[in-house]
This record gives C-alpha cells, structure tokens and sequence, in this order.
C-alpha cells in the first residue's frame, strides 16, 4: 500500500510540472477495494514547486551507504514536517538511534530466520537477471541466517566512498505516522513518503527507507512507543542525511515497460501514438 501510495504521489506531482492539476479520489468504490485512486485533472498552471519536485523524480536515489558528518539543517525536516502534514501524516525525528538499532537488529534476526522471507528476497531485489527490481549495486548481499547486520550498510557489491566511517554518519532518522492504521491511512502515508523523498532530493540530502523493523508486529509495536506512542502508528522510517562529497552516483533502478504496468482504457498499446 506504501508503494501505491509513492507512486500515486509520483504521478499527480508528474501531472501537475506538465500544467495538469490532479483531483485524486481515494478509495472510490467501497465494492472494490483493490481500486485504489481515481485521478481526474484540470488545467492549472505549475508552480515552481511542482517543476522542482517533478525534476526530482529521477534523480532520486536509495542510498545505503555511510553518509558524512555534515549536520541536516533543521529547517529542512521542518519543510519535509509541513509537507507530510499536508498529507494528513505525522513526521517525527527518531531521538534515541541506539535504542532503534537495538530494534532495527531484533528485526533483521527474525526475517533472517524466517524462510519465507528469505525465499522472497530475491523476487525484489534483482538476483535473477530481471530487468527491474533493486539493482545489485546499490544493496547489500542478502541477509544469510544466522550472519545479520542491523544497519543498512552495503556489501561487496555496493563500495563505501574513501575516507568515511560509520562513527562519522550524522543521519537523522525521520519516521512518517497515522492516526489510523487503515488502508487510507497507509496509501496517504505513501504518498507523504514520496513527497518527503522528493523534497529531500531537491535539497540535496540523501535518503533511505528502512522499513525491516515496521514489517513484524513487535517491532513496529515498540517503535511506535518509541517515537509516537499513544498519538500515531509508524508507517515507514527514513534515514536523511548528506553523502559525502567524494561519493560516486548510484545507477537508476531498471523500470518495467510502461505497457507492462498501465493499460490504456481504449485497450490501444503504448507503443502507438
């Protein structure tokens, strides 16, 4: 539901730098749930802040390495806070990282042992020669059980810039969270997660979802104490901080054709005109 939400954000922000404004209905037939969103559009002039956020669309990046010791301005996350909120999402800044790494490990040591998961991993995460999903080179090798890392660090395939340590990583961790924990609650969460991601981009800061611990009850369950207690449920995590200045570019993740993920409703193929 967080990655339809991500990209419905994606797209009403595409539309809108295009001079098409999106009136998006969530939800819109109770018979049937999987129909998530109906976007209709209007003609609208685009705003500075809509080229600004659609030129950030590919140039966004999941970075998992260590990022430098240059402190996050507060005035950034407080206009990732006001744009979360425009969605209807909490945005908190994560104050006790050990306490989270202590739960981020707990979570890596559960998926590790659990053989559906493992068995999963590869469908994603491109160790099959697909043509889409997480490229190689820019994640860490597969968790192996009984060998975890609670961190988001790379593997092999995926090399730290020179000169960084992980003691010199001043990321701040942000977590998005709903008053609900409904369907609408968590497509609205991706949408917001999308917003904050591109925002981020546009700043100029790195970023990487860590969502392991918000995948097994317990887990989210003490990260919801942690940060949100009683006021909200944690829908995702995202690490925010700068890349050092000597680190080389991530590629881009490989796409699926555009025919291959939307069908015109006229039943006419994408490769025509």
């Amino acid at each position: 539901m967080l990655s339809c939400g991500a990209a419905l954000h994606h797209c009403v922000v595409a539309l809108a730098a295009m001079g098409w404004q999106a009136n998006v209905h969530r939800f819109p037939n109770p018979a049937e749930p999987e129909h998530l969103a109906a976007v209709k559009v209007h003609r609208h002039p685009a705003t500075d802040l809509d080229v600004t956020l659609a030129a950030a669309i590919p140039r966004q990046r999941t970075d998992r390495r260590h990022y430098s010791s240059w402190h996050v301005p507060a005035g950034d996350t407080t206009v990732m806070g006001t744009r979360a909120a425009s969605s209807g999402v909490m945005l908190r800044e994560v104050i006790s990282l050990p306490k989270l790494r202590r739960i981020v490990a707990q979570a890596v040591w559960q998926h590790a042992t659990d053989d559906d998961y493992l068995a999963e991993l590869p469908t994603w995460s491109g160790q099959n020669a697909s043509v889409a999903g997480v490229p190689p080179a820019t994640y860490r090798p597969p968790i192996r059980r009984h060998r975890c890392r609670a961190d988001c660090s790379p593997g092999a395939a995926l090399s730290q810039p020179p000169d960084t340590e992980p003691a010199d990583d001043n990321a701040v961790v942000l977590a998005l969270g709903t008053k609900d924990d409904t369907p609408l609650a968590r497509l609205r969460a991706g949408e917001a997660t999308s917003l904050v991601l591109l925002t981020a981009t546009a700043q100029g800061l790195a970023s990487c979802p860590v969502t392991e611990p918000l995948e097994i009850a317990e887990t989210r369950d003490a990260v919801q104490t942690d940060v949100f207690g009683v006021s909200g449920f944690p829908q995702m995590l995202l690490r925010i901080g700068w890349a050092p200045a000597n680190a080389d570019p991530l590629p881009a993740t490989p796409r699926l054709p555009l025919g291959a993920v939307v069908e015109r409703l006229d039943g006419s193929a994408f490769d025509r005109p």
